[in-house]
């Protein structure tokens, strides 16, 4: 009669429970419906303004800032690289996006603990281990005191069916892809940065020295008006004019100094204020000359390190959806142990002791108050944000590199008519100079002569100093000679 029930009993257990299982993977929760990915921009497919033809010649090197020749500068970048506290920070995030993606990779794979334990204990003689209560050796109980242990191994692992673990991995993947480029952002930007104050300082003490001669042709001219003014031959209103002028060239003088200084700080802490004040050699100002690719086409991307991060934070943000997605389903845990479990501490090490098990679960969501379609919501809008945001970084960087590349061709044209006019100022003075020296002019006229061609001087190293932090903006906006080794990773979820 035992076997026949439990044939019976065991005939309509197990259809229950596959039927049971069947309802239960047919009930997860409702997903509802989801709004649809945005589209990503090609860079091919825009139509990018026309880029002067002159300036069109080909990519920015890796290290770009060797081009203009100069060993001072080419030491100060390289110390900002390793110094600069904005890098530093940069590669912590890289390092903790790295050890994020392997702590991933570990949730992902099977689990193995090994547990011991000793426990003593007096049992109850009211409770279900009641008769273990009882000191009787031949029911094989010493109640009611007891010294049980345990030791051996515990494993787990979760059978990713529905990919949601590795999902989470390649969301993890994407968003250190993301860190790298990043950093490859810093060190361009810092680079740059570094590039244009070294220019900036030296075209101001360009400056400084040029303002130093014209308050020496200034007092030449209010030397001599005063001189003039005591033998009764000019009036005195001369004199006051040149004083005026001399204060203001000192305004002016003294300005420069204060943006000199500036400058200099700015550029020890680009170097991570690891230097005592930096004694630059003033040097030549580099001469004009463009750099620029033939054409802006998909080649961007992979230039430009900032898009490249862009790209990375789409591919994580639609594996976050795939997670979202994979959620929905069930999950099943395989765990198993295998350990020595005794009642008496005595026993512990005998094979009697031995116990071994395999555990199969399986959980299920069937009801959660709309909390997995409100992650899949935000993790879809964080996508589509994400996408958003690199479509406009696109248009922005196309529209930057055009931008930076007219206003260089503007300034090299206008450098070049600068150019005309100082040839012209020099001219002047020359002749001046020579009737000075024939007896026909005073150091005075002289030193009138000089004053427009000092100014014309000064404005043309104010051009020259323009043009080369539009250089600078336009290397920075042509990637700075970064160029990522993959760009077909990006997948649509």
């Amino acid at each position: 009669m035992k076997f026949i029930h439990d044939f019976y009993t065991n005939k309509i257990i197990f259809p229950v429970i596959l039927f049971s299982l069947f309802i239960s993977l047919g009930g997860c929760a409702w997903k509802h419906d989801e709004k649809p990915a945005l589209p990503v921009t090609d860079v091919a497919q825009l139509r990018t303004p026309q880029i002067p033809q002159a300036a069109m010649q080909h990519w920015p090197g890796s290290d770009w800032w060797q081009k203009y020749h100069n060993p001072q500068l080419n030491q100060l970048v390289a110390q900002a690289l390793k110094d600069s506290p904005t890098i530093a920070v940069v590669q912590q995030r890289v390092e903790l996006a790295k050890a994020q993606v392997k702590m991933g990779e570990a949730n992902d794979g099977p689990q193995v603990n090994f547990g011991a334990d000793v426990e003593r204990q007096k049992m109850s003689s009211e409770g279900v281990m009641g008769p273990f209560a009882l000191d009787d050796p031949a029911a094989g109980t010493t109640g009611p005191w007891y010294t049980n242990g345990t030791f051996g191994l515990q494993g787990s692992y979760e059978l990713d069916l529905w990919g949601k673990n590795r999902a989470e991995i390649q969301s993890a993947l994407g968003v250190a892809q993301a860190k790298q480029a990043e950093l490859a952002e810093a060190r361009l930007l810092v680079s740059s940065a570094v590039v244009e104050i070294f220019w900036d300082l030296q075209a101001d003490m360009a400056l400084h020295q040029m303002l130093l001669d014209l308050r020496e042709q200034e007092s030449v001219i209010a030397l001599t008006n005063k001189q003039l003014y005591a033998e009764g031959v000019t009036p005195s209103d001369n004199d006051t004019g040149s004083q005026i002028n001399l204060a203001k060239i000192d305004q002016q003088i003294e300005a420069s100094d204060g943006q000199i200084r500036i400058l200099q700080t700015s550029l020890q802490a680009m170097l991570g204020l690891k230097s005592h004040a930096i004694a630059l050699r003033p040097v030549a100002l580099p001469a004009m000359q463009q750099n620029l690719p033939p054409s802006l086409g998909y080649e961007l991307l992979a230039r430009r390190p900032d898009l490249q991060a862009a790209h990375w934070y789409i591919d994580a943000s639609l594996s976050e959806v795939d997670a979202a997605h994979a959620a929905f389903y069930p999950t099943i845990n395989l765990m198993g142990f295998l350990q020595n479990d005794a009642l008496h501490m005595s026993d512990l090490f005998r094979g009697s002791a031995q116990q071994m098990g395999l555990t199969a679960g399986l959980t299920l969501p069937i009801f959660d108050s709309g909390r997995l379609n409100a992650n899949l919501g935000i993790v879809r809008a964080n996508s589509n944000l994400s996408i958003a945001s690199y479509n406009k970084a696109v248009v922005d960087a196309v529209s930057e590199v055009v931008k930076n590349a007219s206003q260089v061709q503007a300034l090299a044209d206008e450098n070049a008519q600068q150019n005309t006019v100082v040839q012209g100022r020099e001219h002047i003075f020359t002749l001046a100079t020579q009737r000075f020296d024939v007896g026909i002019y005073s150091g005075a006229e002289v030193a009138k002569a000089k004053l427009p061609l000092l100014e014309e001087q000064a404005k043309q190293i104010q051009l020259q100093g323009e043009w080369i932090s539009a250089d600078v903006r336009l290397t920075r906006a042509l990637g700075g000679g970064y160029r990522a080794e993959n760009t077909d990773s990006l997948h649509h979820g």
